[in-house]
């Protein structure tokens, strides 16, 4: 096995460990056994318990961005309705790990950011990348005429992030979808309701 191999199956291994009990409950022997790697390999590959934390972030939101991006440049959709199509799959996403993992990025936000500065810049860097991808599918919304031109694109990104985090927390917490229906129920009935072309999804 490659070296490069061989690293990308730690962070495999590392990713769902430390999405269902956290960074600080995961041990490295657990991480190597996962990953059918002998113990003597992590050294090779992470300088720290922390590098590795990063690299498993890394990963995440590479592929967390990739998968916005199928969402967000389906360009056979309207705007909205391309947003509702990513909701609807955050949901399906909880459903699918039984509420057990929530948001990777969201869950090493609340657990390290007054622990590990390192932890709390890269978690704020991936939110801004998904909420500077939220803002522009507004603002593009807002050239179709999909939505009012007197909404903020930046403060709905914002607000989209900050509750959807939120509800996600909370259906965890319920074992229940509900959290995040209410807030897309109120994200679209109340708030981006204020369209040109009159009601939304």
């Amino acid at each position: 096995m490659s070296k490069r191999d061989t690293r990308t199956d730690i962070i495999k291994a590392g990713t769902g460990i430390i999405a269902r009990q956290g960074f600080n409950a995961t041990g490295i022997d657990a991480v190597l056994k996962a990953a059918g790697v002998p113990k003597g390999s992590f050294y090779h590959f992470f300088a720290s318990k922390e590098a590795f934390g990063l690299a498993v972030l890394d990963s995440f939101a590479e592929r967390y961005a990739q998968k916005l991006d199928e969402f967000f440049n389906d360009e056979s959709l309207p705007h909205l309705q391309r947003l509702h199509n990513y909701l609807d799959y955050s949901m399906q996403r909880l459903v699918k790990h039984s509420f057990s993992t929530g948001c990777l990025a969201g869950n090493l936000g609340q657990e390290l950011a007054d622990q590990h500065e390192s932890f709390r810049l890269r978690v704020e860097e991936i939110f801004q990348s998904w909420k500077q991808r939220f803002a522009a599918c507004f603002r593009s919304a807002q050239t179709t005429g999909e939505l009012s031109v007197d909404l903020e694109p930046d403060l709905l990104a914002e607000f989209l992030l900050t509750g959807l985090e939120g509800a996600i927390l909370r259906a965890r917490v319920k074992k229940s979808l509900q959290p995040v229906r209410d807030f897309i129920d109120i994200l679209f009935q109340q708030i981006l309701a204020k369209a040109s072309n009159g009601p939304l999804l």
